[in-house]
Formats: structure tokens, C-alpha cells, sequence
């Protein structure tokens, strides 16, 4: 075993407690992205430190060198990161990057703007609480929208928030009866986590787009149904073009490239 592969397994056994080995203060990191198809320049957000620190350390380790785009799909996004894509990896080191998490930070001010950087995640019917995958990226690419088209997604986005709270209403409220000795029935359950449910919505608006998200969304482009239920930890700065590049290649029915774009190295350029 190479010594980045033992790096990996150290640092996935403490995962869980990923350290922000920053301040926050000063500038926001910048990361190369060097791709088969050319370079990307990487800003990661300090008002994201837990994905910024995971990706860091990734990026640190060598993981994503070698790894492909496995999932491009034109006016919508390139996605990158899944280990099964990476060479040298042992069974038990792909199930283990490729199943833990990291809590969601979700911030106002980071939306799916063209170029936007995001974890991808699991969908909320399994995975309520929106954790993202510790290594799965994807890159925005995206469409300009009108107003009305922007309405509508404002509803999506809305519903997509209030399912998955309901769907981890119901799972606390359920566990929290079953260990305090008396499990409650199914329609109990939903009882209960419907009223928590319209607490929630009593005192919590709406989420509404800004109007300098509408603006870019409507002259720069992006994918809005995503915001505030995908975490969205950093944004390129520079190589625009290349995720027209990569988003334009031939893919098979899944997605997936039918000529492997790879990574070809990242590297820390700025901390």
C-alpha cells in the first residue's frame, strides 16, 4: 500500500471529526484543476469549513489524481470524484470512501451559478438530513432562466426543503419513542411529526431567491432548483470554457462519458 492510499485510511477513521485546520479569516483558498480537457482555477469558500478541510485533505492526499468525470449531462453539470473510478484501491478502501458523509452546510450566499463547485448526495428519501458525499464533486454548468421559469423553481426548491424535513421529522420522532421504551404506531408518527412539521413552517419563511441571484441566474446561468439543498462549498474562478468542453462530450445512456475525461492532478495553490 503507497503511502497516499495509507493517508486516506487515516483520515477517513477520524472523518467524522474533520478539524477546520483554518481560521476562516483572510482570503479563500484556491485549488488547480487540472483535467484531459484543460484547467479549472478552484476558490473554496471559508464559510464552508468542513467541506473546504475534506476536499483540502483529499486534494492533499493525491485522491482525486487519475479519477474521471463519470457523469456529464450538457446544460446542467460535470461530475467528478467517485472512487471506483480511481485505480489502486482495495475493495475494503472503496466501500469506505465511497459510503462516508459530511454534514450539509448550506449558505444563503453560495448558489448553483455557472461555475458554481458542490457535493453531491445521496437523494432525501434516504438521506433526510442532505449529508454530502466525502468525495463526490460536481461543477455547475447550466441554462440562463426567465423570471416565471424562476417562480416555479422557487416552489420546487420549497417542497424539496419541506420533504426532507418531514422525512427526518418522521425518523427523530419514531427513534425518539422506540428509545425511551415506548415505540408509537405508524399514524402516531406521522401525528406527531405533522405538528412539529407545522411549527416549523409557523415560524420559518420561505425561501425566496435574492435579486442578485435572479440576475445571474437570468444573464449568467445556473442550476437554482439545486440551492439550499445541495451544499455548495466553492466556485471557478478561472477555465470557464472547460466545463463547456467536458459538458459537450458524446456519454452512454447513464451520463457517462463514452471517452474517459480524466483528472490529471490537483494541486493547493493558495491557502
Amino acid at each position: 500500500m503507497n503511502k497516499a492510499l495509507r493517508l486516506i485510511l487515516l483520515f477517513l477513521a477520524a472523518a467524522a471529526l474533520v478539524s477546520c485546520s483554518f481560521s476562516g479569516k483572510g482570503d479563500d483558498t484556491l485549488v488547480l484543476l487540472k483535467t484531459s480537457m484543460g484547467d479549472m482555477k478552484l476558490r473554496l469558500y471559508n464559510s464552508t469549513p468542513v467541506h473546504r478541510d475534506n476536499f483540502l485533505k483529499l486534494v492533499d492526499m493525491g485522491f482525486y489524481n487519475g479519477v474521471s468525470f463519470h457523469r456529464v449531462i450538457s446544460h446542467f453539470m460535470i461530475q467528478a470524484g467517485d472512487p471506483a473510478t480511481r485505480t489502486g484501491l482495495t475493495k475494503e478502501q472503496l466501500d469506505t470512501l465511497a459510503t462516508y458523509t459530511i454534514p450539509a452546510e448550506f449558505d444563503p450566499q453560495h448558489f448553483h451559478k455557472r461555475g458554481a463547485l458542490a457535493a453531491a448526495r445521496e437523494g432525501n428519501d434516504v438521506n433526510p438530513e442532505m449529508r454530502s458525499s466525502g468525495t463526490q464533486f460536481y461543477i455547475v454548468q447550466g441554462i440562463q432562466l426567465s423570471d416565471e421559469e424562476l417562480n416555479s423553481v422557487e416552489a420546487k426548491i420549497n417542497g424539496n426543503i419541506k420533504q426532507a424535513l418531514f422525512s427526518r421529522l418522521i425518523f427523530e420522532t419514531a427513534d425518539s419513542a422506540k428509545r425511551s421504551g415506548a415505540p408509537l404506531q405508524e399514524g402516531q408518527v406521522q401525528e406527531l411529526a405533522s405538528l412539529k412539521m407545522f411549527d416549523y413552517m409557523s415560524s420559518h419563511p420561505e425561501f425566496r431567491l435574492t435579486d442578485e441571484q435572479r440576475t445571474v441566474y437570468k444573464t449568467i446561468g445556473g442550476v437554482p432548483r439545486l440551492d439550499q439543498t445541495y451544499t455548495v462549498f466553492g466556485e471557478v474562478t478561472e477555465g470557464l470554457e472547460v466545463i463547456d468542453k467536458i459538458a459537450s462530450v458524446p456519454t452512454d445512456q447513464s451520463d457517462k462519458p463514452l471517452a474517459d475525461v480524466r483528472i490529471i492532478k490537483m494541486k493547493v495553490i493558495n491557502r
